[in-house]
């Protein structure tokens, strides 16, 4: 008679001896969550216009075609061996000419290093910059920020913004934590938000940090840092301007680990290509946490990134018509709920500023529609949704309070139908409040 080799899994008992608190408390994405209803409402054959996905269709936003290339060829030469934990020399040679040209920044050799994407970089910089009980100060709304805090045992202090500043973080807003705080994060342009840091307060954050730290060396206290997330830099629309720390008050240099990634603005989001800037007694603890976790970036697509990082006719010639595809997305979604609030519908959003999101906002709270009473922000999200074929992301999934009626539209999945759909079908709903 033949084993049954079929493995089993099936005792209940199991799932309790997971042995740390930390594996057991951490939870998944709730964005999950949500693709699991819009996949459940498409299998029935319902209309959606999905504006979840923080991704790219790659039918409609293709990797640069320099990109794609390279990487056939690299493979083509047999560049398949682990490459140095750090990163390969090509790429941070060519990471550090990109942001001379592009970003005005000088940065000397031994300043960057590369990951597997963005993830990797900012998990060790945590790992390395932070002790568990110590202070992690950012704003929120905010992207995944509050699971790093959370895998390294750190105390969170989220900052709630507003949108009157885009909902970034003024100086002020930060001040009264400076003292106990061990690390500072801030993403411009903005995930969830679509929102672009202005330089005034970016500077006056760089000088507050800068202020805080002479006196801690003084005091031979551990310097306060920042990460500064810049990975959607390059998508930055209209008379908007992306603009760093380091451009602004010099000095912010020693204290901030710049993140970026080949993900966003170069569609590149399954290649997981990223890289860390920062000074390099901070590069040189990064880089064996790197080495030991295999998170480094394969040596081909490395290689590929850094020929195309050196390439600036082959990057304008992919960015110019991918940006202007996004933004006119994004600019159908803003003309169409401004003209819904210019009808006294409860709809209002910001401008789009950067990356690939819209900031939407429905007052519908203690309102009725479609014969639904919404009181939540997930009740909010179920409306649209099951009403209008809307799949939009709650600003309370990305730490913000409760009630605010806030949601991100993501626009790197959707085509030009999808987005003039669901206008209609929103201002269809709309119009039917109670």
């Amino acid at each position: 008679m033949a084993l049954d080799t079929t493995p089993q899994f099936d005792d209940p008992r199991l799932a309790a001896t997971v042995p740390t608190a930390r594996a057991k408390e951490l939870k998944g994405s709730s964005i999950l969550a949500i693709a699991a209803h819009v996949n459940r409402l498409k299998a029935e054959g319902r209309t959606v216009s999905n504006f979840t996905i923080g991704d790219f269709n790659t039918a409609i936003f293709p990797i640069p075609a320099r990109l794609r290339e390279g990487i056939k060829d690299k493979l083509d030469a047999g560049e398949t061996r682990y490459p140095p934990a750090v990163g390969v020399p090509e790429l941070r040679a060519s990471v550090r000419g990109h942001y001379e040209r592009h970003l005005g920044l000088s940065y000397p050799e031994g300043c960057v290093q590369v990951g597997a994407g963005a993830r990797p970089p900012i998990y060790a910089a945590f790992e390395t910059l932070v002790e568990p009980g110590d202070v992690v100060v950012y704003p929120v709304p905010t992207w995944n920020v509050g699971y790093y805090v959370f895998l390294r045992g750190a105390e969170g202090v989220p900052v709630v913004t507003s949108p009157d500043t885009g909902f970034m973080p003024t100086a002020a807003d930060l001040l009264p934590h400076l003292d106990r705080a061990q690390l500072i994060l801030l993403n411009s342009p903005l995930n969830p938000t679509g929102t672009v840091i202005a330089p005034e307060l970016l500077k006056e954050i760089g000088e507050a940090i800068v202020a805080e730290n002479r006196k801690r060396l003084d005091e031979g206290r551990r310097p306060l840092m920042l990460i500064y997330d810049q990975v959607y830099w390059q998508l930055v629309y209209g008379d908007y301007r992306h603009v760093t720390p380091v451009e602004l008050v010099p000095e912010m240099a020693r204290y901030t680990v710049m993140v970026d990634a080949i993900s966003k603005c170069w569609a590149g989001t399954g290649l997981r290509v990223g890289w860390a800037v920062a000074p390099p007694y901070v590069i040189g603890r990064m880089k064996p946490l790197i080495g030991h976790m295999g998170a480094w970036a394969a040596r081909a697509e490395q290689l590929a990134t850094a020929d195309l990082l050196d390439d600036d006719a082959a990057q304008a010639d992919y960015m110019v018509p991918f940006k202007d595809a996004l933004r006119e997305r994004l600019t159908i979604l803003h003309d169409g709920l401004q003209a819904m609030k210019a009808q006294g519908l409860p709809a209002d959003c910001l401008d789009p500023q950067g990356a690939i999101y819209l900031s939407a906002r429905f007052e519908l709270h203690g309102k009725t529609v479609a014969g639904r009473t919404i009181t939540t922000d997930e009740d909010l999200r179920n409306l649209l949704l099951e009403e209008a074929g809307v799949a939009v992301v709650p600003f309370t999934a990305f730490g913000y309070p409760e009630g605010s009626g806030w949601v991100r539209f993501s626009v790197g999945a959707v085509d030009l139908d999808a987005v003039h759909g669901a206008v209609t079908r929103l201002q269809a709903l709309l119009k039917q409040v109670g």
